[in-house]
């Protein structure tokens, strides 16, 4: 039997959101910043990197815990490469710097065709898939990578987690070709522990072979997964690696003692890679048929999308389906579970609750 959900306006959602930034001292803007990336992922169908997950992620590692600080400033450091800046972000709220960092790889790629921002001392910035999307509805191509609070995830043939869930996302502009951006996004684990606790809120078992308990044994039971496993064996292993050597060459610190109890002379915050670039910066020109460069993509997609293979899905086709299921029913779509849980977000901030019986569903 399919889920019911409960249709969420989005400016009650966002009251909410906001709410409980300002109530834990972040200032308005921040509280903006993560508002849209919460309205963002939960209009997209990513429930695991909501609202909830983001305040619950502030409440363990952030500004309760001292790993994010309200009201921080970026500091851009001085490099002498023009199209590349590398910000020490002083653990700001990640979102508000994620939706700087593109906003300003943006920029860089109108004027050198690429721009790259690096980022160090950074909490984490929750669904990178909303900011390359973001981007490539603009009509570039986005790229980021981050390393993950916690070393959740056991390396491939190891005992010990030693490695983050460590998502990579990709955004390309292709809504002329097929009506959405295509968005590449995943942790680099089998699941995100956002999902193992998605499952445990809706009282679910988790998939096969995705965590171990505290013993290394495999476990379907949300309750007892403590570790994660990376997708693919020595595939999802090599691609979260990547963000742990990216994050060692801007600054980031040993991944075991990220987020947990202070270590003396050693930094312990996430790291941020965001690339972004001009199609225009890319092209040879020399496309078959005389097609141009948008004509060229979608001739691509459309030869790959063929031969039969005409049912097969797109990366981004489920989240762009979802915005549009959104729209058309006119708010954000959460679970009973996830009401729940907004309504003690909404307590917290000494806001009004939502109340389920006077919401619709769908």
């Amino acid at each position: 039997m399919s889920e019911t959900f409960h249709v969420v306006p989005v400016e009650l959602h966002e009251t909410i959101v906001r709410s409980a930034y300002l109530h834990r001292g972040f200032d308005a803007a921040e509280a903006d910043h993560a508002a849209k990336l919460a309205t963002a992922a939960t209009r997209h169908g990513i429930r695991t990197h909501n609202a909830i997950k983001a305040l619950h992620l502030d409440e363990l590692f952030g500004s309760k815990a001292g790993g994010c600080v309200p009201k921080a400033s970026i500091r851009r450091l001085p490099t002498r490469f023009k199209a590349a800046e590398v910000w020490d972000a002083q653990k700001k709220l990640g979102q508000a710097v994620a939706w700087e960092a593109i906003d300003t790889c943006m920029k860089l790629a109108d004027t050198y065709g690429c721009g790259t921002v690096s980022i160090d001392n950074a909490f984490h910035y929750l669904w990178g898939g909303g900011y390359v999307m973001e981007a490539a509805k603009r009509g570039y191509i986005a790229y980021t990578n981050c390393t993950a609070s916690l070393a959740e995830v056991v390396p491939f043939r190891g005992k010990h987690p030693t490695l983050g869930t460590n998502p990579h996302s990709w955004g390309f502009p292709t809504t002329e070709a097929v009506g959405y951006p295509i968005v590449i996004d995943w942790a680099t684990s089998v699941i995100a522990m956002g999902r193992v606790q998605q499952l445990k809120r809706e009282g679910k078992p988790l998939p096969p072979n995705a965590a171990v308990d505290k013993d290394g044994n495999p476990t379907t039971d949300p309750d007892k997964a403590v570790s994660l496993l990376p997708f693919g064996d020595h595939k999802g292993y090599g691609l979260s690696l990547i963000n742990e050597i990216v994050a060692g060459f801007i600054g980031g610190s040993l991944p075991t003692i990220r987020s947990r109890a202070p270590v003396a002379g050693e930094k312990q915050n996430c790291a941020f890679f965001f690339q972004v670039i001009h199609p225009e910066a890319m092209s040879g020109g020399a496309f078959a048929k005389g097609r141009s460069q948008a004509a060229n993509v979608k001739a691509v997609l459309a030869d790959i999308l063929g031969h039969g293979n005409e049912q097969c899905m797109l990366p981004g086709q489920l989240e762009a389906e979802a915005a549009r299921r959104s729209e058309r029913l006119g708010g954000l779509l959460f679970s009973t579970a996830e009401v729940a849980a907004l309504n003690e977000i909404a307590h917290e901030a000494g806001v009004a609750p939502l109340d389920p019986a006077a919401l619709p569903t769908a």
